[in-house]
């Protein structure tokens, strides 16, 4: 009899998923790693190798450098256009058709791009991989990331996805060089194609989501009406149309958007910029590239070193002190930035910031308003930022030239500031009702 009994418990709700959960640190680890692996290639084919294959291309069709660049402007603003519906599809449907479909596309999509024989052919197939790249890139990945993991461990996972895929560049750059030079730039690009879908296509099939918890509250399961009371179907959908809607009437949702939009005008116009400023400055053009590349690997400091601070205090308050510090390098660079150690030491404050928001903003997004409408939350965000991405260098550049560059490395530093105050000033007003996690 007790045999029995004991071999009915796990038949129910709670024993049902048993085996699943008793998996899930498993597998969602491996998750992690091969959404690093993702991510890294993504980035590194999809938005670093275009600088090498600026020139070449801007040569081959007979156009100007500045004509080639506005392709990837236009692929931003495509992906801004596409940043919310992704966010309502993952929040619904998960991560794994889309992530798969786009990273097929994409494959594709690049394929073409080391065929295009005209302008018009490169804008197309540019402004297609910006719609195809907000369904497999970070927007796409942390959602996913966020689903499995609880708050404290969630800092953690988008850690190791961000701190592999920050060495982007650095692969990705040196290869396509290599590559340019010994092959031409068409076949470049073709190579780099098949080494995307080879490397993303059969590990984003492998994404799953996460198993959930039994509906917390069916705390009297015999009374009659509890079948039609809970519309199984319809609770997901309400809860995730009532935490958008309590995000979006919220003012820290808001104020914490703009945080970061300041924040990313700063670090969009000077990372782009920076081999400019520094050669303006006064440096060689070797000494100005050299040192611009130690963002990539400052990036990565930054945050593994943000992750660990968070554990003692706030994420939002460790996030405002590197803003700080980023506004003390970018406004003394114009000052000190002269000579040598002035600018490898301007550098390195700004460079500390220069990935912090990446991981800062997922981790509070998360910790404030649940993982239920995540990535369409999350998508709201996405909009201005890849915008400012796009417009940023631009306005800066304007900014330059008609008010000089410590005026521009001024309003970089100012932004960075307001980025810091805002998230002060969240951090003192706390979420009313903390929303259950999907994953314990």
């Amino acid at each position: 009899m007790l045999r029995l009994k004991r071999a009915n418990v796990p038949a129910g709700p709670t024993g049902a998923g048993r085996d699943v959960r008793l998996r899930v640190p498993a597998y969602r680890w491996r998750l992690v790693g091969l959404l690093a692996v993702t991510q890294t290639v993504g980035y590194g084919v999809l938005f670093y190798s275009f600088s090498v294959f600026l020139a070449p291309t801007a040569a081959s069709l007979h156009t100007s450098t500045t004509v080639v660049t506005g392709a990837l402007t236009a692929s931003l603003l495509a992906a801004a256009a596409t940043a919310v519906p992704v966010g309502r599809w993952l929040d619904r449907h998960g991560g794994r058709s889309m992530m798969t479909a786009g990273s097929c596309a994409a494959t594709v999509l690049v394929l073409l791009w080391s065929r295009v024989g005209t302008v018009a052919e490169l804008y197309v197939v540019w402004i297609a991989l910006g719609v195809v790249s907000a369904g497999v890139l970070y927007e796409a990945a942390f959602p996913v990331v966020v689903s499995w993991f609880d708050a404290a461990n969630r800092a953690r996972a988008l850690l190791a996805v961000t701190v592999v895929a920050g060495f982007a560049s650095s692969i990705f750059l040196p290869l396509a060089g290599v590559l340019n030079d010994s092959v031409g730039w068409r076949d470049a690009i073709a190579i780099l194609a098949v080494v995307h879908g080879a490397a993303t296509v059969p590990l984003h099939i492998l994404i799953r989501r996460p198993p959930t918890r039994s509906a917390p509250a069916p705390t009297a399961p015999t009374a009659p009406a509890a079948p039609t009371a809970p519309t199984a179907p319809a609770t997901p959908t309400a809860d995730r149309a009532e935490t958008i809607r309590r995000a979006l009437r919220d003012g820290v949702f808001w104020l914490l958007a703009g945080s970061f939009v300041a924040q990313s005008c700063a670090v969009s116009a000077v990372s782009v910029l920076l081999v400019t400023m520094l050669r303006e400055l006064g440096h060689s053009p070797g000494f100005a590239a050299t040192i611009s590349g130690l963002l990539g690997v400052l990036s990565v400091t930054g945050r593994l070193a943000t992750t660990a601070a968070g554990r003692r205090w706030s994420v939002g308050g460790v996030t405002g002190a590197t803003f700080v510090v980023q506004a003390a390098g970018a406004a003394l660079l114009p000052v000190a930035g002269h000579s040598t150690l002035g600018a490898i030491a301007c550098v390195l404050a700004f460079g500390l910031g220069f990935g912090v928001s990446t991981i800062a903003r997922p981790a509070m997004l998360a910790d404030r308003y649940g993982t239920t409408a995540y990535a369409t939350l999350a998508a709201a965000w996405n909009v201005p930022l890849i915008l400012v991405k796009a417009l940023a260098p631009l306005a800066t550049v304007a900014l330059w030239h008609t008010a000089g560059l410590t005026t521009a490395l001024d309003t970089a530093a100012v932004c960075c500031l307001l980025g810091a105050i805002g998230l002060v000033f969240s951090e003192q007003i706390r979420p009313a009702a903390r929303p259950a996690e999907q994953l314990g």
